[in-house]
């Protein structure tokens, strides 16, 4: 059992490494990477699980009709960012945006039994909401820290954390 699992989502080279199609931007990369580095060491010592979430599609993905060719198997784009790919953890590899979609998350929290689960990482408005959402529906106490998320689209952004505090009943820390 853990008292608190973090979950950092898809903090990889393909969203926070320039030349990448799904680049977040240096704004993101300058902020978020630091803060979720900080947050992790602060959980771990804590006693928190981690398990980090990686977008992981097959060259012919239907996702790739909707968003350009990303984090492709066995390509560096699919690479958790070197600044974080050190830390111990569970590594999930997710073809759609929830963490929950044809993986092994739902088994491993079953066995962490988690008291609080704080969710970290890119994309605010995709991936970030899309598996807290399935957090919360499976009634976990969810907590989001806005220094430690964000996106492409910062008007999403904004939105998705109002939307998460307050639709979802997350505790967004600001």
């Amino acid at each position: 059992m853990a008292k608190e699992v973090l979950i950092v989502v898809d903090m990889q080279r393909g969203f926070l490494e320039p030349g990448n199609p799904l680049y977040c931007g240096d704004d993101v990369r300058e902020k978020v990477i630091p803060n979720v580095k900080e947050m992790i060491e602060e959980k771990l010592k804590a006693g928190a699980v981690l398990i980090f979430t990686q977008d992981s599609h097959a060259p012919d993905d239907p996702e790739f009709k909707m968003w350009p060719p990303h984090c492709v198997k066995g390509t560096p784009e699919e690479e958790i960012v070197p600044e974080l790919s050190h830390y111990p953890g569970f590594r999930i590899k997710k073809t759609r945006y929830s963490a929950f979609y044809n993986t092994n998350l739902e088994n491993i929290l079953t066995r962490l039994k988690p008291e609080k689960v704080t969710v970290c990482g890119v994309c605010t408005d995709i991936c970030v909401l899309y598996t807290v959402a399935d957090l919360r529906n499976r009634d976990y106490e969810v907590e989001v820290h806005e220094k430690c998320v964000d996106s492409f689209d910062k008007e999403a952004h904004e939105f998705t954390l109002k939307h998460m505090e307050k639709v979802l009943g997350v505790k967004v820390i600001r």
